[in-house]
């Protein structure tokens, strides 16, 4: 492995602002965070308790890769809430290996269940662009990946479909839930 996984400092203004940047290189058309600032706010966001934020660094220092999670619940169920990696890091275990950190944290203060939302704002799944209503249980249930929604990545690592919210987004672009038991 040519990178570690480490704490989040919040104190390392270079790794946050890395951290930020990563995350808008990830998802550069998701509104919520195409641009840095609002990635800031994000990254800052995640560094206070109760939950976690870990990175994946190169030798060099260079962030690879971030994930957030927090627990709710009562602790018994944490939240991916992200999970970014660097798309010219991408495919080389960056994210399965952030993503199994997690489990380890949250398994070892008490989690049972992992989970993770994933949101399909720009059709790369049959959910996309299409109407769940009036059921969307059944849709779901005959999910396709239409250009490397991460929903497929999940799935990978265990993960398995547990919900979806209909145009959680905006219409025709709703919210894949998926879970794992830790």
């Amino acid at each position: 492995m040519d990178f570690s996984i480490n704490n989040l400092d919040p104190g390392d203004e270079i790794a946050i602002q890395q951290t930020a940047g990563v995350l808008v290189a990830a998802f550069p058309k998701h509104l919520a965070w195409s641009h840095m600032e609002m990635a800031l706010q994000e990254v800052i966001r995640s560094l206070g308790p109760p939950g976690v934020s870990r990175v994946a660094q190169a030798r060099t220092g260079t962030i690879l890769g971030w994930i957030g999670a927090v627990p709710i619940y009562k602790g018994r169920v944490w939240e991916i809430r992200p999970l970014a990696v660097h798309p010219a890091c991408q495919k080389r275990g960056i994210g399965r290996a952030l993503v199994a950190d997690i489990e380890v944290l949250a398994r070892g203060r008490g989690g049972l269940t992992l989970w993770v939302g994933a949101d399909d704002e720009d059709n790369r799944t049959s959910l996309g662009g299409a109407d769940l209503y009036p059921n969307p249980l059944k849709k779901l249930a005959a999910i396709q990946d239409r250009g490397g929604h991460p929903f497929a990545f999940y799935r990978k690592l265990g993960f398995a479909l547990a919900g979806v919210l209909p145009d959680a987004n905006g219409r025709g672009k709703p919210d894949i839930y998926l879970a794992k038991r830790l």
